[in-house]
């Protein structure tokens, strides 16, 4: 124990030995009808930089390799996973727990929309409610027989990531930035954080990286040259891929059929995770 240990463990990252102790950090305890293998928190240190995109494909990708895949969409004041996958029916539940929605190939899907009467209808609660509907999301949803759980987190370093982090057993995250000069300041922020967490990192997917001419093949870097070899070297974690400016592929989000993208832009971070995790 520190000696400026205040004995308040609740957000401390401190790995002391009366730590496990501490009720408030305990992990969550997943539904006695659930069967979750693997859990994979994506995150960013900003906005707009695809986070809840590349969790799509990485399940997409998963599902097609013959992996059961689930993602739990954690953003709960934004969330758009259902919106990806075209799922508009309504969480239904019974005696044992909710049940979470399922897509056209089969991936489960968890999300405050699927809660919601109407799509639009904002969530205006604090952070310690927002916290606990996230741990109700892994504890109170019958997860069956899955895989590979994706975590689309709210990005920054608030509330709902230190929640994953403390609360369900993540085996690793992936980081998702974009080419700005300031990335590396970002991506250092989900950094540090993994790591005060002792959560480990995966690797680095950088999205709009750049645009391919479809006439002639030219890849043009429209957010200017890609930094993510120097920042991954930096702070020593793998590049895990690269993902386009696609018209097609957003097309296929806002159309709710992601499932239909065609593409390999993710199979070698697909290979890693496997391989890490």
């Amino acid at each position: 124990m520190s000696e400026s240990c205040n004995h308040n463990c609740e957000g401390c990252s401190a790995d002391c030995s009366s730590r496990e102790k501490a009720p408030g950090i305990q992990k969550e305890a997943l539904n006695p009808a659930s069967s979750v293998k693997k859990v994979i928190g994506i995150v960013s240190g900003k906005g707009g930089v695809g986070k809840s995109m590349v969790t799509s494909l990485l399940a997409v990708t998963f599902q097609r390799r013959g992996k059961h895949a689930a993602i739990l969409d954690a953003d709960i004041t934004g969330p758009s996973i259902p919106k990806a996958f075209g799922v508009k029916e309504k969480a239904m539940g019974t005696e044992l727990g909710l049940l979470p929605a399922a897509t056209k190939t089969g991936i489960d899907l968890m999300s405050i929309n699927l809660l919601l009467e109407h799509d639009d209808d904002p969530v205006v609660w604090r952070g310690p409610i927002i916290a606990g509907t996230v741990k109700q999301f892994w504890s109170d949803v019958i997860w069956k027989d899955v895989d590979f759980m994706f975590v689309d987190m709210p990005p920054g370093t608030g509330d709902v990531p230190l929640t994953v982090f403390q609360s369900l057993p993540v085996d690793g995250i992936v980081i998702v930035t974009s080419p700005q000069e300031l990335v590396s300041m970002i991506v250092g922020k989900a950094v540090n954080m993994a790591k005060m967490m002792n959560i480990p990192i995966l690797g680095i997917v950088e999205n709009m990286s750049y645009f391919e001419c479809p006439d002639c093949g030219k890849r043009h870097p429209v957010f200017g040259e890609s930094h993510v070899e120097e920042v991954a070297a930096q702070y020593g974690v793998k590049v895990l891929g690269r993902l386009p400016i696609d018209p097609a592929l957003s097309k296929a989000c806002d159309s709710g059929v992601v499932e239909l993208f065609e593409g390999d832009w993710l199979d070698s971070a697909a290979d890693q995770i496997e391989a890490t995790v």
